[in-house]
């Protein structure tokens, strides 16, 4: 692995599993934080559970630190 997140179109919908492993975690993690409203923004399709890339890249941006 390069450390670079792979290339993922802003509006592709991931599946929880898909998400965790752009993102390094595991999709428990994902669960929990969508859970406790932590996590990135999802959708709800029925049953099943999507999140849009570009959301989960602003998620992120959100919690860049400079320090700790």
């Amino acid at each position: 692995m390069n450390g670079r997140l792979p290339t993922t179109p802003p509006e592709q919908l991931l599946t929880s599993r898909e998400t965790a492993e752009r993102l390094g975690l595991a999709e428990n993690t994902v669960a929990r934080m969508r859970c406790h409203g932590t996590g990135p923004e999802f959708l709800k399709l029925g049953r099943a559970v999507r999140y849009r890339w570009r959301d989960v890249e602003q998620w992120l941006a959100g919690r860049m630190q400079t320090s700790t």
